[in-house]
C-alpha cells in the first residue's frame, strides 16, 4: 500500500511537507480534505485533526517538520540537510512556527485580534522579515548560497505573509526577500505540489 498523506492545498504546513516529498520523489497518495469536514480515517489516526497527517505501514506522523525529515531521510539529492547548519536551520524554524506565526495570524485575521490594528500586528511580523531581508541581501538563500530545509519549511509562511496585501510586500524594500520568495513561487517544485486536486471522498462517509 502506498503511503497516504492528508493534505489542504494551502495550508502552510501542508505545503512545506508537500515540497520535501515531491523533491524526494517518494510517490504516495494525496488525499485532498476539507477542513471543516475531516475524514474519519483522518481522525482515527491523528484526533488533534490538523494536517498534514502521513500514514505509513508502521506509524503515522502529524507533525509537518515530522513529515519533511522523514522524506529527506529517504532521498536528499541536494543535501537540503545541510548537517553542517542544523542548529542554526533548526533556530530559524522555531522562530518561523512559534514568534512569527503568532504575528502572522493575528496580522491575516486582524478583524478577530481587536486588540491591536492589522499595521501593529504587521510590524510585529516584521521582526522576523527584517532579519530573513539581511541574510537575503547578503546571499541567495536563508543561511547560504545553497537552498537548505529552512528555505523550504519557512518560505510557505512568507508566502502567507506576503499576500495578506500583495500591494503593499511588493512595495517594501524587501527586495532580498522579494526575490527570493519569487524564484520559490516560480519554481517547478512549488507549482508542483501546488495542483489543485478534489477533496477525498470518504467511503465512511459515503456509506452514511
Amino acid at each position: 500500500m502506498l503511503p497516504i498523506l492528508y493534505s489542504f492545498r494551502r495550508c502552510p504546513y501542508a505545503i512545506r511537507a508537500r515540497m520535501a516529498i515531491a523533491y524526494a520523489s517518494i510517490n504516495l497518495e494525496v488525499r485532498e480534505v476539507s477542513l471543516a469536514n475531516k475524514p474519519p480515517e483522518m481522525t482515527h489516526i491523528s484526533p488533534k485533526g490538523t494536517v498534514p497527517v502521513l500514514q505509513l505501514d508502521n506509524r503515522i506522523i502529524d507533525e509537518s517538520i515530522e513529515v519533511m525529515a522523514w522524506a529527506l531521510e529517504q532521498s536528499d539529492p541536494d543535501n537540503w540537510l545541510a548537517l553542517d547548519l542544523e542548529q542554526q536551520q533548526q533556530t530559524l524554524i522555531e522562530e518561523n512556527d512559534n514568534s512569527f506565526k503568532a504575528w502572522l495570524d493575528k496580522y491575516k485575521y486582524w478583524d478577530r485580534f481587536p486588540e491591536q490594528s492589522q499595521q501593529a500586528y504587521r510590524g510585529q511580523a516584521e521582526n522576523f522579515i527584517s532579519k530573513l531581508d539581511k541574510n537575503l541581501n547578503e546571499q541567495r538563500y536563508l543561511l547560504g548560497n545553497k537552498i537548505c530545509v529552512a528555505d523550504m519549511a519557512i518560505f510557505p509562511f512568507i508566502r502567507q505573509f506576503a499576500f495578506v496585501d500583495k500591494d503593499w510586500f511588493d512595495q517594501t524594500n524587501y527586495l532580498g526577500l522579494q526575490r527570493w520568495l519569487g524564484e520559490i513561487l516560480d519554481s517547478p517544485l512549488f507549482t508542483q505540489v501546488m495542483k489543485k486536486h478534489s477533496v477525498w471522498q470518504s467511503p465512511m462517509d459515503s456509506r452514511a
